[in-house]
């Protein structure tokens, strides 16, 4: 039984997690960051000074045994033109809300809504408070707030926290007893450094014998990592958590330039590989899905890709 730890947020986690759900022999532990602030779960957060829940419901419903009429139900989401106070929330971000208030605790209404939807593998919040993160830019702005970083359009230099953050023993925990630690897929500074910049992260990352895989993006994200190579990526992960990557996970499929047409106008580019020589291995697989015009990683192909991310990453730890 293979320990897999996946560290992120958004939907890039929950793509992963459906796919590698499916791969016998392993447990699953999903570490989220709970630095959102923007949407349903920000104002949720506002009103009722809890962690953000948006990347855990994602997480949750990725997790379920089975997508059923339950999971649609708590990914409902109420129109966000409506009049009503319930206009743009998600119902499961409401039902977990509900159960923090009811039981006094975000980690245990998280065990409870695990247990309704039959999931299978550990949801961790990496913080049982809410977190507020800032950026510092390139030219010295300070921005506060995870939904505010990117709209500022400059290139970040560092991202933190102004006050002491507790990493919940559980994420540790799960990170010093891991045989793998995946980063990604998704955002890297609003999703994935949120949780390893946390002090109590950072030095379980530097005590678990566990191998660490990134999943690289396929495209750059405007305002947040405008023109970063593959490189860049991985320095960013390196840099704040003072590890180092052993094999990171690249698209090779071809992308239809109308695709590729469509993401430029938007300020976003291809991830592109920069360099021939690495400290950490890098594996090439067909990964994508193009439904609507949208590049997403595909579940099925991450858990099909699997067996050869294994086998790639035990021959890096022999040959290092």
């Amino acid at each position: 039984m293979k320990k897999v730890v996946v560290i992120g947020g958004g939907k890039g986690q929950s793509a992963l997690l459906r796919g590698l759900k499916q791969i016998p022999n392993i447990h699953l532990s999903a570490i989220v960051t709970v630095a959102d602030d923007g949407g349903s779960t920000g104002r949720l957060r506002e009103d009722f000074d809890m962690p953000a829940m948006g990347d855990v419901r994602n997480v949750l419903l990725a997790l379920a045994e089975s997508e059923s009429i339950l999971s649609d139900m708590v990914n409902f989401r109420f129109k966000e033109d409506s009049m009503s106070e319930l206009a743009g929330h998600s119902l499961g971000n409401l039902i977990l809300t509900a159960l923090t208030e009811t039981t006094g605790d975000f980690v245990h209404a998280i065990a409870s809504m695990s247990q309704f939807l039959n999931v299978d593998g550990d949801i961790i919040p990496v913080s049982a408070k809410g977190t507020t993160l800032i950026a510092e830019m390139n030219d010295g702005t300070i921005v506060r707030g995870e939904s505010n970083i990117p709209e500022y359009r400059n290139n970040i230099r560092r991202v933190y926290y102004d006050q002491e953050v507790e990493a919940n023993p559980k994420a540790v925990e799960a990170i010093e007893n891991a045989d793998l630690i995946i980063f990604g897929v998704g955002s890297i500074y609003t999703s994935i450094l949120p949780n390893i910049i946390i002090p109590g992260i950072k030095e379980a990352l530097k005590n678990t014998s566990a191998g660490f895989v990134y999943y690289c993006n396929v495209m750059t994200q405007a305002g947040e990592t405008t023109g970063f190579s593959l490189e860049d990526h991985v320095y960013a992960v390196e840099d704040h958590s003072d590890i180092k990557i052993d094999l990171v996970v690249r698209s090779n499929d071809v992308i239809p330039q109308e695709i590729i047409q469509e993401y430029q106008e938007k300020e976003s580019t291809k991830v592109i590989l920069k360099d021939q020589m690495h400290h950490y291995s890098i594996v090439e697989q067909k990964l994508l899905d193009y439904t609507d015009d949208v590049i997403r990683h595909d579940h099925e192909l991450v858990a099909l890709g699997f067996a050869e991310v294994w086998e790639a990453l035990s021959c890096h730890l022999v040959a290092k």
